[in-house]
Order: structure tokens, then C-alpha cells, then sequence
């Protein structure tokens, strides 16, 4: 990854921010984008202790394609054309019919934005023919259903089909297209997720966690840093020939 420019969207705190430290290890640049200056201020910062060859950061909202546009337009101009591009932006949570539905917010956010930033990515991505990637953090949500979840399950799964059909169309330009779906994984927004299902059952956050891990085969949520790492090794020569694919990494919640 030395030297090489990748954008993590998202990476104001959690999984994105793990990866963008992780990658700073590595030498690389990285672009953050996201809606919450300070944390993508100390995350930049994280990532120049870590190593990194170079940060940018600027706020955007990805569910805005203009800014999307002026997001990789100034990366690219800061830091030089992308060689791959990790979309971990989304939104998480429940949505119910009526008046207050989140739909419209969980898709905008979580699938066409996403499409927003992998298209911007193409316009700015390095010149060939060394590999360039693109990487979409979808869901284990992506793989089944769960009442009260739609948007949140539909906006996921979407990102399984589009990693797909991209895959397809930039394979002759020699650009890896694949998605990653975590199960639980130690963040606040999992915790958020919990708290809401613990007020739901009228029980207590830690029995709504242990409720929750008693499904999954090893016990335990991942973390944020064993999600980086797989990442990385999804960017890397070590990942060639593998495009088009959703991996999974949640301790056998999902076979």
C-alpha cells in the first residue's frame, strides 16, 4: 500500500476509522470524507502517528452527489489520483411504516450514496495497468432479513447486487470490485443497535447483547481492527483474481 492513494469514506470513527489507521500503517495516503469534522480531524491525525504518506479529510454527506463530486475532485488534487476506494459510509437502525419512516434516509445513505462515490471514484482512479480496487462495506443484513430492519437489510443487500454488476463492467480496465459483510462488530453503532433491542424487550443492554451473541457459533462480536485487516489484505497483490465477491467476516453468524 506504500505510497498508494485510498479513500475511506466514513472514516470519522468505528470501522472506518480502523481502516484508515490501518492502512496509514501501511504507508499509504488516505482521503476521509464524512459529516463530522472533529472526528475526521482526529482521525487524520491518527493516521499521520500511524505513518502515513499523506491525509486529506473534508466533510461530506454522501447522500449529496455534488458534494461527493467536490469530495474526490479535492482528494485527488491534495493527494493524486485514487487507487482504491473503501465505501464504509452508512447509516444503521430500525424504520417502521408512516410518517416517520427512515426508508428514504437508509437507502439514500447506505446504497445510492455509495453508488455516488464509486462512480466519482472511477472518474479519479490512478492510470493503469497496475490493479486498482474498489471495496463496498455491506452487511451481514445483507444476507437475510430482519423485521423492522427494510431499509437498513434492503439498502445492504442492494450493495451485494451493485458490487456485482461493477465487478463485470470494470474487470477490462482491471479495477477489483468487492464488498465485505461484517456481522457484529464492537462500535457505537452496534451498541446503539443493542440498546434499541434491549428497550424493545424491556430487558438490560447486557442481556440484549448476550441474547444477541447466543446465535452466533464463537461468541463473540469482531472487532473494528480484525475488519481492517481484511480490508487490507482485499487491497492488496495477495487479492488477485478474487472480484465480484462478498466476503463475510461474522464469526458464523451467517454460512
Amino acid at each position: 500500500m506504500s505510497q498508494r492513494h485510498v479513500v475511506v469514506t466514513g472514516g470519522g470513527r468505528g470501522i472506518g476509522r480502523a481502516i484508515a489507521r490501518h492502512l496509514a500503517g501501511l504507508s499509504a495516503q488516505v482521503s476521509l470524507c464524512g459529516r463530522t469534522p472533529p472526528q475526521l480531524e482526529q482521525t487524520a491525525a491518527d493516521c499521520d502517528t500511524a505513518g502515513a504518506a499523506g491525509t486529506f479529510w473534508q466533510r461530506c454527506d454522501i447522500r449529496q452527489r455534488d458534494q461527493v463530486d467536490a469530495f474526490f475532485a479535492a482528494a485527488t488534487q491534495a493527494l493524486g489520483p485514487v487507487s482504491a476506494v473503501v465505501a464504509n459510509s452508512g447509516v444503521g437502525g430500525a424504520n417502521e411504516p408512516g410518517h416517520d419512516d427512515r426508508w428514504s434516509e437508509l437507502v439514500d445513505t447506505n446504497l445510492t450514496g455509495t453508488y455516488w462515490c464509486l462512480r466519482a471514484a472511477q472518474r479519479h482512479l490512478a492510470p493503469g495497468p497496475e490493479t486498482r480496487h474498489m471495496l463496498v462495506i455491506s452487511s451481514i443484513l445483507g444476507r437475510f432479513g430482519v423485521p423492522g430492519y427494510t431499509g437498513y437489510c434492503a439498502s445492504k443487500a442492494g450493495l451485494l447486487g451493485l458490487t456485482r454488476a461493477l465487478a463485470l463492467e470494470l474487470a477490462p480496465d482491471n479495477v477489483q470490485v468487492n464488498a465485505l459483510c461484517p456481522g457484529w462488530v464492537d462500535t457505537a453503532m452496534a451498541r446503539q443497535g443493542l440498546e434499541g433491542m434491549a428497550a424493545a424487550m424491556g430487558t438490560s443492554y447486557d442481556q440484549a447483547r448476550a441474547d444477541a451473541l447466543s446465535v452466533v457459533p464463537l461468541g463473540r462480536m469482531s472487532t473494528p481492527d480484525e475488519v481492517a485487516d481484511v480490508v487490507a489484505f482485499l487491497l492488496s497483490p495477495a487479492a488477485r483474481g478474487i472480484t465480484g465477491q462478498s466476503l463475510d467476516l461474522n464469526n458464523g453468524a451467517w454460512m
